[in-house]
């Protein structure tokens, strides 16, 4: 009895835990089919009273939000496409490859994740400005091809590939290149997918770095199209709802997509080092 009950009360913690988490998007999404009076009634309501399909064709009318969509499309798609080639050759070579100074130069590699985000932030800009990068799909994806994050995530799991599948492949003549293209790469699709959806859902969120280099319509990405929807006047909740209801949906899909993948490949590596 006593693990039974254990088992209850941790699925009512597990349930309760489950419902805080998914509060926001439910009210993003009860919310962006309310009408104007109901977004703004007193206490607030959590069931629109129809569907008021009208808040999505005035975020159209509003804000090109289809272009910011495709923008930061190509740009999340690019940068994870990249990233993925740049880490999945620095694991390797980390992993298998013989050099001098090899532990050194991967212990000040991983050094890199502990330096802020906003420490080199001004450095990026001064140099993508002095390029002539600013407003243009270069300057958003430049500076994030690389990952060292992503580089030791392939790392671990590479280490876990069977050895003797790499013994085989020398005595049949292979060399490292056959072996990354022909073993490494088809045996880790888990890892890689891991690291591609984890790329791509950080980029698509990015806000801060898109601000800070582009300046027209033409080159904004989805998370400052939905800040254009409020305005100094007035903000219509149901509005700026709508359009983050619009920009969650390609995200939401991906993770459901990846969520197996997301989940296996981050603990993937977590027993050997």
């Amino acid at each position: 009895m006593s693990s039974r009950l254990q088992q209850t009360l941790l699925y009512i913690l597990l349930c309760i835990a489950a419902a805080l988490v998914l509060y926001p998007v439910f009210f993003t999404l009860s919310a962006a089919f309310m009408t104007p009076a109901e977004s703004s009634a007193y206490p607030p309501k959590f069931i629109p009273g129809g569907l008021y399909w009208d808040n999505f064709i005035k975020v159209t009318q509003t804000v090109p939000i289809f272009k910011f969509i495709i923008n930061s499309l190509f740009v999340s798609t690019a940068i994870m496409i990249g990233q993925l080639l740049t880490a999945s050759l620095a694991a390797y070579a980390f992993a298998y490859l013989r050099f001098v100074g090899k532990s050194v130069l991967f212990a000040l590699f991983l050094s890199t994740m502990m330096i802020p985000w906003e420490v080199t932030m001004i450095p990026n800009y001064l140099t993508v400005k002095s390029w002539g990068w600013l407003d243009t799909y270069e300057g958003l994806i430049v500076p994030f091809l690389a990952t060292a994050f992503g580089t030791f995530l392939l790392r671990q799991f590479f280490l876990q590939l069977p050895a003797g599948l790499f013994e085989a492949a020398r005595i049949d003549g292979c060399g490292h290149i056959r072996c990354f293209f022909r073993l490494v790469l088809p045996l880790s699709r888990p890892a890689l997918a891991t690291l591609g959806v984890y790329s791509f859902l950080t980029h698509w969120n990015m806000y801060l770095w898109p601000l800070l280099i582009t300046n027209g319509e033409k080159m904004r990405t989805v998370q400052i199209g939905i800040s254009m929807l409020q305005f100094e006047e007035m903000t219509s909740w149901n509005l700026v709802l709508a359009g983050v209801t619009i920009v969650l949906l390609p995200s939401l899909l991906l993770l459901v997509l990846g969520i197996k993948q997301l989940v296996g490949g981050l603990t993937a590596g977590a027993l050997k080092g």
